[in-house]
């Protein structure tokens, strides 16, 4: 599933008429590195896949826990409402960064979810850099410890903790531990059809996230 990252983030820009400097500048990274990216060359870390995901307007969804063929996207292999773990599909990013992609369905409500392993050292960013998505994320940790920066505040969380915020606000998580982390993340209204995004002063409640489920048209198929 790594190795098919590049090239659906690829025929996702392609599909919707925009070139590889224009993303590039669009998503704040250099066009080397977006190409770097889509050839294969480089895994991106957590921040830039979510930095490049939002510009093209895609799900987590799209990106992870599909898989193309003959130009049509289909979802994983599954068993009923059963997602076996030899089928889920899985990335390894910079910084010993994984993400497996959960069962799910397109119910077009937005969300997106991932079991995320961080290896000791591990950071969603290669230079803690802060990043911001459209969305509420939505986190359970299991084991491990992750330090989670957000805005200008730290918070360690350990297992059995749990957190919940507006992915507008800058975040960072690191793995500063000799142990293995891992947790589940849900991500709610990350993306709309096409390149719009969900404005941050849209989500700041829980009524707020029930009114933009309720707006969010279903996903492109």
């Amino acid at each position: 599933m790594t190795q098919g990252l590049g090239e659906r983030i690829r025929a996702a820009r392609l599909a919707r008429g925009m070139s590889l400097r224009a993303t590039a500048a669009d998503a704040a990274i250099s066009p080397s590195l977006l190409s770097q990216v889509e050839t294969g060359k480089v895994q991106p870390s957590v921040s830039t896949l979510y930095t490049i995901v939002t510009t093209l307007g895609l799900s987590m969804d799209d990106v992870l826990g599909r898989e193309e063929s003959d130009g049509v996207m289909h979802a994983p292999t599954r068993v009923g409402p059963i997602q076996p773990l030899s089928a889920a599909p899985e990335i390894d990013m910079q910084n010993g960064v994984t993400w497996r992609g959960l069962a799910s369905m397109d119910t077009g409500d937005g969300a997106d979810s991932v079991l995320a392993t961080y290896q000791p050292g591990a950071s969603s960013s290669i230079d803690d850099t802060h990043m911001r998505h459209a969305g509420v994320e939505y986190g359970y940790i299991i084991r491990g410890e992750l330090t989670l920066k957000l805005d200008f505040e730290t918070y360690v969380l350990r297992a059995g903790d749990s957190v919940c915020f507006d992915s507008m606000r800058p975040h960072l998580y690191v793995n500063h531990t000799d142990a293995v982390a891992e947790g589940v993340w849900f991500v709610l209204g990350m993306t709309r059809t096409g390149t719009e995004p969900v404005e941050a002063s849209e989500i700041r409640t829980a009524a707020d996230v029930l009114g933009a489920i309720g707006r969010l048209p279903g996903r492109d198929a």
